[in-house]
């Protein structure tokens, strides 16, 4: 089979990385790349690093407008499709990308794979919510990281083509693992930091990034619980910020974006994660590291049992009592897979 996979953001760079390498042992691949993420240290960087092929198109369509964006991907990502004429589109997650591909690949009658389908924060002011619903009601393959989104698509009528298959981004980690401990004994010296006593922080959805207020708050609650922050700040993230002109605490350092495996080691080695990403929120989780989500809802409410995640919005009282409780002495239960979803997308594309 001719399999085109589209993918624009970070954190589909990441998914990509197994089920690409999964799918070309079996298929032709030809890799669509929106350019949604178009900084190097948010897109070269992670191609190297993931050891991901060059994409066959890179369609430069850049940062904009929602609607402009979406539009301009779905016209561009359709004459490739219409070039190639692949048997199947797989697409990853939930970005303006995702919704695009999964849009011209349906109107073409091209048949659409959704990689990580059945996520539900239930907040529909979200963009990605909006991108996930619609992509998974056009999809002919939906593949499941969990039995709770397999529950989503059943509620919402969605049972054809649906799959309990795993997290691909579990598949990754656990291919990372054996380099995790080693990048960790580097970075923590490099930003003189101890194990298990600093904040790492990740914060870039509109919801606080575009308030001021809302990161006022949270930097007052970092600055008021006492353990250094370290804060790698996406380049969108870090504009508004010097505008605000907020008078951040010394405590929190900001750096330049991470490479995943370094995001992975220095997660692996806090006190807690600080986010309001969906990804990282698991990560924490399946490192075994505390993660206090600045956010009112999850799309991964599995991480929530044990008191392994705290959702707490930008409300900086709840910030700072979340990030001192203890750390759970309750055994995490995986219900993230065995660390073969990449396989089993592949081969279920195959049958």
């Amino acid at each position: 089979m001719k399999v085109a996979t589209a993918v624009g953001a970070r954190p589909q760079f990441i998914k990509l990385a197994p089920v690409s390498r999964a799918l070309r042992q079996r298929h032709q691949e030809v890799i669509i790349h929106t350019g949604q993420h178009y900084d190097d240290r948010m897109s070269a960087t992670f191609f190297a690093e993931m050891a991901i092929p060059t994409p066959d198109y890179h369609l430069g369509i850049g940062s904009g407008p929602h609607g402009a964006q979406t539009g301009q991907m779905l016209a561009a990502i359709e004459e490739v499709l219409l070039k190639e004429r692949p048997d199947v589109v797989v697409v990853f997650g939930d970005t303006n990308s995702t919704l695009a591909a999964a849009l011209a690949a349906a109107k073409l009658h091209i048949p659409v794979a959704h990689v990580e389908a059945g996520l539900r924060s239930f907040n529909r002011e979200m963009p990605e919510e909006i991108n996930r619903v619609l992509t998974d009601h056009v999809s002919a393959q939906l593949y499941c990281p969990t039995e709770t989104a397999v529950r989503h698509l059943q509620r919402e009528g969605v049972i054809r083509g649906v799959e309990q298959v795993g997290d691909v981004m579990f598949d990754v980690l656990l291919e990372a693992q054996p380099r995790i401990q080693q990048r960790a004994q580097a970075l923590l010296p490099e930003f003189g930091l101890t194990p298990r006593g600093y904040i790492l922080a990740t914060i870039h959805r509109p919801a606080n990034t575009d308030d001021p207020e809302a990161m006022r708050r949270i930097g007052q609650a970092f600055s008021d619980f006492g353990l250094p922050v370290l804060f790698p700040v996406h380049p969108r993230t870090r504009k508004l910020l010097e505008r605000y002109g907020i008078a951040w605490s010394e405590r929190i350092r900001f750096v330049e974006p991470l490479g995943h495996l370094d995001l992975l080691a220095l997660a692996s080695q806090a006190h807690q994660v600080a986010t309001d990403s969906g990804g990282v929120q698991k990560e924490a989780f399946l490192l075994a590291t505390p993660c206090t989500t600045l956010r009112e809802e999850t799309e991964w409410p599995e991480t929530l049992e044990g008191d392994w995640n705290t959702l707490t919005g930008s409300r900086d009282a709840a910030i700072c009592k979340a990030l001192g409780r203890p750390r759970p002495a309750q055994l995490r239960h995986n219900p993230f897979g065995k660390g073969d979803a990449a396989s089993r997308i592949a081969q279920s594309l195959h049958a």
